[in-house]
Order: C-alpha cells, then sequence, then structure tokens
C-alpha cells in the first residue's frame, strides 16, 4: 500500500553551536536557553516538530550527528545556531557530509542588552552576533545550501520563514521518496512536456515509469459494482448530481478505484495519461482524476510528469492549510482593456479544492469531449474562488530545470459561462496582463502548471535552493527589461555550473 506523504511526519533538528573554552557553567546555560527556544518554537503552531539535538563542542560530536541526521528517515532538516562562539572549523566535515536541508537561524537568547547588568560574563554568554557570523563564513566558503533566518526567536516574522523552510523541506524530502505512475507516453509533439527522467531522478528523487493503459483498462473492468455503488453513495453526499448519464458516472468511480489500487499496489503518489492513449478504456479520466487529486494525489495531463510530480510535492507543501492546490492551465484570454484576466481550467481535471465554497456544491456533469474519439467524460464543474495564489511552472531547460513561480489574484469570474463544461478558474497575473505573461514567454513558462492558493514564493525559493533549481520568481515587482538581463546572466551562471558538474 503507498501512503501520501503526512508533514505531521517530519522533524527538524536544532543544534546548538559552542565549544569547551567557556566552562561546564556557561555550557550548562547555554544548554538551558537553548531547551527554551526549541520548547517556545513547538507552541507557535509551526507544521512540524523542532528536536533539539544538543550543544556541540567538537568537530567529532558535529560529524556524528550530521551523519546521524542523514539516516533518519523522520528528519527532514536541520536548524543551527551558534549561541556562543563556534569555531567553524569544527562544522567542515560535518558540513561535508550533510545531505539535508539547513536553516541557518541568526538570533540570541535575549532580546534586549541588559543595560545596568552587562558584563563580560554576559558578553561571553551572548555571542550570536559574531558567533554566527563565524558561522556564516564557513557555510559560504564550503557552498552549503542553506536558507538564513535573522532576527528574534520569539517574533511572528521569524517563525513564518521557519515554517517556510519547513513546508519546503517536507516538499522536498517527499519528492526524494516520490514515484510517478505514468499511463501512456506524452501528447505527441508537445516539447513541454518532455524532460530528462533520469536527471529527474538524480536531483529530486522522483522515480517516474511507465504501465501498460491495457493493465489500467483490466482492472477498470474488474472493479466490482459493490465497491462502484459506495462511491456513488459518496458522490451524492459531497456533489450535485447534474446529469441523467449515471453510467458514465460508474464508468469514472470504476476508474478511480482502479486507479487508487494500481497507485497503491506500486507505491505511486502521481501519475499521468493522456487522451492519445486510452486503449481499451470507455472515456477519459474525468471525475476520476479530480477525486485523486482531491484525495492528495499529484496528476499532470497529457503525459507532463513533470508537473504531476510538482502538484503532489505542492500538496504536501500546504498540508493542513485547507487552501487548495491544483493541477491547472492557461486556457484563453479576456482582453478587456484595462481588466485583462486569464480563464484557467482543463478538459477535465481541475482539483475541487479549489471550489469556491461559499458557491453551491461542485457539480457531477457529462458532456461530449470533443477529442480523443471516447465516450462523453462526467466530470466536476465549479467555479475557483478568488484570492491571492501563486501559479508554478518547473521546465527542463537542457541540462537544468528551472522553476518559475508568478504571483496572480484569482477573481469571481466575470462571466456566467453556462456552456462551458469544466471547472475553471480566473485570475490577474501581477503586476500587469502585458508585463505579466510578457515575463512567462520570456523565462519559457509552460502551459501546465500548479495554482495554489496556499504555497508562498518563499517556499517555493526554498525549495528550488534545496533541490539545486534555478528560480525565477515574478511578482507585482517584475520589470522586463531586468528580467532579461537576470535571465541572461542565469543562464551563463547555469551553463557553467553544469560545465563544472
Amino acid at each position: 500500500m503507498s501512503e501520501l506523504f503526512k508533514l505531521s511526519g517530519c522533524e527538524f533538528w536544532f543544534i546548538t553551536g559552542s565549544q569547551f573554552l567557556y566552562g561546564e557553567e556557561t555550557l550548562e546555560q547555554v544548554r538551558k536557553n537553548s531547551e527554551i527556544i526549541v520548547n517556545s518554537l513547538n507552541n507557535t503552531g509551526l507544521p512540524c516538530a523542532v528536536i533539539f539535538k544538543g550543544v556541540m563542542k567538537t568537530a567529532e560530536e558535529i560529524t556524528g550527528l550530521m551523519n546521524l541526521a542523514n539516516y533518519d528517515n523522520s528528519c527532514a532538516g536541520i536548524i543551527t545556531f551558534c549561541h556562543t562562539f563556534s569555531p567553524s572549523k569544527m562544522w567542515i566535515n560535518g558540513f561535508g557530509l550533510l545531505q539535508k536541508p539547513c536553516l541557518h537561524l541568526h538570533t540570541q537568547f535575549n532580546r534586549n542588552i541588559p543595560d545596568a547588568d552587562i558584563d563580560m560574563d554576559y558578553m561571553n554568554l551572548h555571542q550570536s552576533a559574531h558567533g554566527d557570523r563565524e558561522h556564516g563564513f564557513i557555510a559560504a566558503r564550503m557552498g552549503v545550501s542553506r536558507k538564513i533566518v535573522a532576527g528574534y526567536w520569539q517574533d511572528g516574522e521569524v517563525h513564518n520563514e521557519i515554517t517556510a523552510f519547513m513546508r519546503a523541506a517536507a516538499g522536498f524530502k517527499a519528492g526524494r521518496e516520490l514515484k510517478v505512475m505514468r499511463f501512456g507516453d506524452n501528447m505527441r509533439e508537445v516539447a513541454v512536456t518532455e524532460g530528462d527522467k533520469v536527471e529527474a531522478q538524480k536531483k529530486f528523487g522522483w522515480q517516474v515509469n511507465t504501465h501498460p493503459v491495457g493493465e489500467l483498462a483490466e482492472r477498470i473492468r474488474g472493479i466490482p459494482e459493490a465497491r462502484v455503488d459506495a462511491l456513488m453513495d459518496e458522490y451524492s453526499r459531497k456533489y450535485i448530481i447534474n446529469t441523467e448519464n449515471t453510467e458514465s458516472i460508474r464508468e469514472q468511480a470504476r476508474m478511480e478505484a482502479a486507479m487508487k489500487e494500481l497507485l497503491e499496489e506500486n507505491h505511486c503518489c502521481a501519475y499521468t495519461n493522456t487522451f492519445e492513449d486510452l486503449y481499451g478504456m470507455e472515456q477519459l479520466p474525468g471525475l476520476a482524476s479530480q477525486r485523486l487529486m482531491e484525495a492528495g494525489y499529484g496528476y499532470g495531463g497529457e503525459g507532463d510528469w513533470k508537473t504531476s510530480a510538482l502538484v503532489y510535492i505542492m500538496k504536501v507543501m500546504a498540508s493542513g492549510l485547507n487552501t487548495g492546490t491544483s493541477f491547472m492551465e492557461d486556457y484563453t484570454y479576456d482582453l478587456t482593456k484595462g481588466s485583462e484576466l486569464i480563464l484557467g481550467a482543463h478538459m477535465l481535471e481541475v482539483c475541487p479544492t479549489i471550489a469556491d465554497s461559499s458557491k453551491s456544491k461542485p457539480k457531477i456533469e457529462t458532456h461530449i469531449l470533443g477529442i480523443g474519439g471516447k465516450s462523453p467524460p462526467a466530470r466536476l464543474v465549479f467555479e475557483g474562488k478568488a484570492g491571492k495564489a501563486l501559479n508554478v511552472s518547473l521546465i527542463d531547460m537542457g541540462g537544468r530545470m528551472r522553476l518559475i513561480a508568478q504571483e496572480v489574484e484569482c477573481v469571481k469570474p466575470v462571466y456566467e459561462m453556462p456552456k462551458l463544461p469544466v471547472a475553471r478558474v480566473m485570475w490577474k497575473p501581477l503586476p500587469d496582463f502585458k508585463t505579466a505573461v510578457s515575463a512567462w514567454l520570456l523565462a519559457g513558462g509552460a502551459h501546465h502548471t500548479v495554482l495554489s492558493y496556499g504555497v508562498t514564493a518563499e517556499i517555493m525559493r526554498d525549495y528550488a535552493r534545496m533541490a539545486g533549481l534555478e528560480f525565477v520568481h515574478l511578482s507585482a515587482d517584475t520589470n522586463l527589461m531586468k528580467l532579461e538581463q537576470e535571465l541572461a546572466l542565469s543562464d551563463m551562471i547555469w551553463r557553467l555550473k553544469c560545465l563544472n558538474g
């Protein structure tokens, strides 16, 4: 049985740096203060537990702990803090071995300088101001990829930055364990959905393999009617049945059950399919794919395994937020001057987690698809909710992958669109339509994306750092001339990185 990744199962190890120079009394106070910081962090609503792993005073202690972190599957990353001065040569071997994401927390135990009481004992104990500079130097010297969070450990801004790191690291960890099932190949002649699956496994850990569509078709035919009846009951409770073609809905239930069985048996948490390869199937999965995404699986249309994996990873990152994350496609524009909008949809497969809950329940409808040559598939039809969101694309640039994150404002649809038989959402890309779409095209963003109301650009930037990805952030501050220069410089840097191994 495959098990979808649980954010709550991740731990982050808190490591305090010091040295024997200060004596046992000072080291004991460093330990007590570190435990207070960790206990406080664990009471702030962070999505994962912080585990205090002690005060490191020697190279042997640091190296041993880094080895343990690498091989402890519950450890999703480490947090380092130098309460006193911690000579950085002690960290070289440990940092050289570290394979987990790292956050450098630059803080100090006391918020304020005790004006009347400050003496050399106080100065010897509270040395983060220069102890962390020594720590930062060795990480920079060694090229250690890490997130730096500077500020007081009780401040909400610091908690938010640690939260973003945790969510990114959890997504990175989920990716290291991810298997993607491909029912059929990529859509014919399409470039952007192609990519180097070997490099993806090397970089992210994703195992992307094909499975026969005929095997899926056989499994669909073997689903017991009692299982279909149970799913039909669930559909009637959760959604509005807006079609008389119940056999089409039952066929989607068979597909949902069959695909879930195969995903679980093969320990896969994401999958793809394509309407160009439906051998032995009655219709293209619509409702079935929407339901599996709603349950937390990753999905990509037309064989787009990169987006499928990213859907799953971003669902992991957004776990517990109740905000909504879905496979998406930029479909068509409304070019009303000054109020331009993008209509996002897909033929069928939009996740109901992004539905506007203030509206009625999503409706199950059956309509002719128009392509694929199969019978009309049932699907959920709904409007997406308004709110700030992030649209993310992962593209293969040849030798490297580029992650593009564009900030958007989803809006209430300005049209009723009564004949549009698919789930849809409308958004305004920032800073404005002309700049935003030009920037997207300049960066090479794909037409398939992941739209998330919960995952932020900070989380994706942290993830890109962990995964060794080129990151392009498009926002309200995007300037096309500056972006073009940055992309040209980035291209040179990444080509040199590739040449140097």
